[in-house]
Parts: C-alpha cells; sequence; structure tokens
C-alpha cells in the first residue's frame, strides 16, 4: 500500500518553499525566498506576495480544509502582509516570519490527521518489508 499526498498539498509545498526558503543566504544560515526578495518593493511587492500567498490557501481550501483551519492561514498571509509595510523593519521580520511555510504546516498536519490510519498502514507494511529485506541479507 502506497500513500501519496494529494496534489494540492505538493503544489503548496513547493509553492511555500519558493516563497520562504528558495536561497540560502552567504555566511549566515538562513534561508529566504522570494517573498522577502520582492517584499522589499514598497507596497506592490508585498500585494503582490499577499495575492500569491493566497493561492495556498485557496489550494488548502481545495483539499476540503475546515474553515477554521482555513481562517488560521488567512491570518498568517494577512500577518505577513501587514509587517511588509513596516519600513526596514518589516522586512526584517518578514525574512523569519514565513507564512507560508506555517501554512503548508498547517495543510499538513491536517492532511495526516485525516489519513492517518492508511499513512500508518503503510508505514507498517514498508517497515515489514525491510525488516524481511533484512532478515534475508
Amino acid at each position: 500500500m502506497e500513500v501519496k499526498a494529494p496534489s494540492e498539498l505538493l503544489k503548496a509545498q513547493k509553492l511555500a518553499n519558493l516563497l520562504d526558503t528558495a536561497v540560502k543566504l552567504p555566511i549566515i544560515p538562513i534561508r529566504i525566498g522570494l517573498d522577502s526578495l520582492i517584499g522589499l518593493i514598497p507596497g506592490a511587492g508585498d500585494a503582490l506576495m499577499l495575492f500569491i500567498s493566497l493561492r495556498i490557501v485557496w489550494l488548502g481550501k481545495s483539499l476540503g480544509m475546515p474553515k477554521a483551519l482555513i481562517a488560521q492561514m488567512i491570518k498568517n498571509s494577512v500577518i505577513d502582509f501587514a509587517l511588509g509595510f513596516i519600513p526596514f523593519i518589516g522586512d526584517i521580520v518578514d525574512i523569519f516570519y514565513k507564512a507560508n511555510q506555517k501554512n503548508v504546516r498547517i495543510m499538513e498536519r491536517w492532511w495526516i490527521s485525516q489519513n492517518k490510519a492508511n499513512v500508518d498502514k503503510a508505514t507498517q507494511q514498508a517497515l515489514e518489508t525491510w525488516a524481511a529485506q533484512q532478515d534475508a541479507n
């Protein structure tokens, strides 16, 4: 039995990585993404990043996530957007407040909670297969 995450979740993960952690900064161990870079453009950059961030929320909604979790995801995106309007400090805080990653973690936790039995069963089968291979060697 193989359990795969739905395409919406995989798309959200890729988008969040691009927006929040795509680039490793030299010398310091911090990763940033397009959100931090494009967010440096006053006003328009933050608005564009909010629009793209809401794509992740829409992917969560299309999975059938509960309204309370969707609202939490929207709140994370709006906080990120609002922080961008604080000159300089907002840009620095934006590096550390990774709303898109937070939203994907909400999606992942929800999806796992909905599919726990299948994930556990697939994990058990994979473990049994691995154990049998180890015994054969």
